[in-house]
């Protein structure tokens, strides 16, 4: 994490990077994103800490951020804001 003025911005994991480098329109949506945001999907992400957490993760997140959706759903939020 690189620490900011009134923040953090939280480092892409790989897994996360190859997912969305491989689906064009998840990337498009996540480059069209707020720093903020992308930092609530990272680390909705990374709190998962069981592998299998994490594939289900990414495969919701892909699937989520092909549909529109710009921050993770029914979750409490960042708590690095």
């Amino acid at each position: 994490m690189k620490a900011i003025a009134g923040g953090v911005v939280h480092k892409m994991p790989e897994d996360l990077r190859k997912a969305l480098a491989s689906t064009s329109v998840a990337r498009t949506v996540w480059d069209d994103i707020t720093t903020l945001a992308r930092n609530e999907w990272i680390c909705w992400f990374t709190s998962g800490k069981k592998t299998e957490t994490r594939n289900i993760r990414i495969e919701k997140a892909i699937s989520k951020l092909k549909g529109g959706m710009r921050r993770p759903c029914c979750w409490a939020g960042c708590t690095h804001r």
